[in-house]
């Protein structure tokens, strides 16, 4: 069973870690949870999910205050963490060692421990303080995956590009999926 820390920052697009959150569990995968207080506001405001039923549907879920919570730790061993969106200050502080909550410290020990961490960044236009630290963080074997829609599959509803996303998201983290289609298939 793959363990996989999924955790959504502020940027709008809360749905994205939402979704991958939904099909991991499909997966049978074990979820650890953290949402910043920001992405607490962009949920409600963005989606119909209640705080309270994403925090229950994950296996664990942590406070993003708690420094101390398990994903904090090297020794917390994990398949993969994907922020999902991730905030140009969540960029910012992981590409800067800015370890000041979970995301950002469990981000720092990802990395150090070389494991794999991926980035569904979320903000346009890109200034080149955005593209610099993307490029550093690309550099250490950070995976930048910005939500850029495709339309060879020829997505149909918002649902559409949101599942295509989630489907490479999962290919990244070497779990099978039948949610985005292959080149092959159009």
């Amino acid at each position: 069973m793959k363990k996989i820390i999924i955790a959504i920052s502020g940027a709008s697009g809360a749905i994205y870690g939402i979704r991958l959150l939904e099909e991991l569990i499909k997966k049978g995968a074990e979820t650890h949870l953290i949402i910043s207080g920001a992405a607490k506001e962009t949920i409600m405001m963005e989606t119909n999910y209640s705080l309270e039923e994403l925090e229950k549907n994950a296996h664990h879920y942590y406070n993003n205050k708690n420094i101390a919570a398990a994903p904090a730790s090297g020794s917390f061993l994990h398949d993969g963490m994907v922020i999902a969106p991730c905030s140009m200050k969540t960029l910012s502080a992981i590409a800067h060692g800015y370890a000041d909550n979970l995301i950002n410290r469990a981000a720092d020990v990802t990395i150090k421990e070389k494991r794999r961490l991926i980035l569904v960044t979320r903000e346009t236009p890109l200034s080149v303080i955005h593209l610099e630290n993307m490029l550093k963080l690309a550099r250490l074997g950070v995976f930048i995956m910005p939500p850029v829609t495709s339309f060879y599959h020829r997505p149909q509803t918002v649902e559409d590009i949101i599942d295509q996303l989630t489907g490479r998201l999962l290919d990244e983290l070497g779990i099978e999926n039948s949610l985005a289609r292959r080149w092959p298939e159009v």
